[in-house]
Parts: structure tokens; C-alpha cells; sequence
């Protein structure tokens, strides 16, 4: 295909900060462990209940450095594909069994409890206040964190370029720009009168320059938006 979509957690590895190089791979853990609804809720609860925790107690000897990011790549992706990146008890969905699983098996392994869940997805998929593929991260600490799992479905290859626009106030005027000018190569400006052509169109620029901000400005007050580099980690709506 032309456009693939874009698998969000290939993209955050392509800009991981590795805290250090490890040669040591880990062996694969067993596909499942014994069934144990206990446990499975005791997670569940941990997730839904979002307590509040800057690190875990993992054995660094069995991390896997593929799967440990600083927050600055984090913020980085989010701020791209405008994502939010938030504790897990404000993620409205349900948590696959497949992740469950996964986090009683890095307990067992790690010996330890985890808590401070964080989640990774579009905004939509949150319970914000108002003032397509989620990734579930533990704190290891000093603002770095264990990733879990991914579910759900990749993003479009476009969502990053259509995003673009509300990455900053920068891009979005550039972007409005861009748009202004396009709209003012289909306007029929020559009917205006043959002379003094560029300035018609000029003047033609300007006016529609201004009235793309002026409905910019309105959205985004009505909406109450703001840009994605402002709300990546944000727990309100807007």
C-alpha cells in the first residue's frame, strides 16, 4: 500500500531514550500463567483506581531497554499526533485481558506490586474534565517509564500531517497561510480588471488571510482548544 498506517509504538522507539545498552535479551515468558481471577482483579482495580505512584520497584537485570522511554519522547510523540498521556483511571475503555496478563506476569517476574499506570491515546478515549490505539506505561522513575502493552488499532499515516496545524501557534499560522494562498490562486481575480493584477491579488490574499484567522480564532474560543504541545498531558477536555 501507498500510505501505511502509522503503528504509534514503533514510532515512540524510533525516538527512545535508552537509559543504557543492554546485550542480555530476556527469555519469553510463558504465554499465560495459571488462571487467577484474584489477581487478575486486584490489577484491574490498581488500573481503574489510577493510585498515584512515581516509581516501581523493577530488576533492571530484566527490563527489556526496547521498552523504556524518557518522558521527552513521550511528550514528543504526543505532541506530533496530538495524543494525551494521563493516569490510567481517567481511560474510559475497558483494559484488554492480553495487558492484565501482562502486567501479573512482570509482577511475578519483578517480584514487586506496579501502580502509577499511564496511558497513551487520543483524547477521545479519556474521561476528561471540561475546564484508536492506546499504550499502557509503568513509572520506573525519574521520568522515565516501563511500557506494557498496545492494543487497539494503528493510526493513520495522516493523522500526524493533519495534525500539524494544532501542534503550535507557529504551524498554525503557517498553516492558514498555505491555505490562504491556495484559496487565492482559485479565485477569479482577473475579472477584477486587468490592470494592477498582483495587487488585486495581494489585497485578495490579505483579505482571505484575515478571514481564516477570524474563523480560527472563533473555533478555537467556542471549542475552547488549545494547541497539542499545551494539552498532551493535560486531564482536562480542552
Amino acid at each position: 500500500m501507498m500510505f501505511e498506517k502509522i503503528n504509534i509504538q514503533e514510532k515512540l522507539q524510533s525516538r527512545q531514550i535508552k537509559i543504557s545498552d543492554q546485550d542480555q535479551i530476556i527469555q519469553q515468558v510463558k504465554a499465560l500463567f495459571e488462571n487467577d481471577n484474584s489477581l487478575r482483579e486486584e490489577i484491574k482495580s490498581k488500573i481503574k483506581s489510577g493510585a498515584d505512584a512515581n516509581s516501581n520497584d523493577f530488576d533492571f537485570e530484566l527490563l527489556e531497554s526496547d521498552k523504556i522511554f524518557h518522558i521527552s519522547a513521550i511528550k514528543s510523540i504526543c505532541v506530533d499526533y496530538r495524543l494525551r498521556f494521563l493516569d490510567s483511571n481517567l481511560f474510559k475503555n475497558n483494559i484488554p485481558e492480553e495487558a492484565i496478563s501482562k502486567i501479573k506476569n512482570l509482577e511475578k517476574a519483578h517480584n514487586t506490586q506496579l501502580n502509577g499506570f499511564k496511558i497513551m491515546a487520543p483524547a477521545k478515549l479519556f474521561k476528561l474534565k471540561n475546564a484508536d490505539d492506546p499504550l499502557l506505561f509503568a513509572p520506573i522513575g525519574n521520568n522515565y517509564y516501563y511500557f506494557i502493552h498496545k492494543w487497539g488499532n494503528d493510526l493513520s499515516p495522516f493523522r500526524k500531517f493533519l495534525m500539524l496545524p494544532f501542534k503550535n501557534l507557529m504551524n498554525s499560522i503557517v498553516a492558514m497561510i498555505l491555505v490562504s494562498i491556495l484559496t487565492t490562486m482559485i479565485l477569479p481575480v482577473s475579472k477584477f480588471g486587468p490592470e494592477n493584477l498582483n495587487l488585486v491579488k495581494f489585497i485578495s490574499f490579505l483579505f482571505v488571510f484575515k478571514s481564516y484567522c477570524a474563523i480560527f480564532l472563533y473555533y478555537s474560543f467556542w471549542k475552547g482548544k488549545n494547541f497539542s504541545s499545551v494539552i498532551w498531558n493535560s486531564k482536562f477536555y480542552n
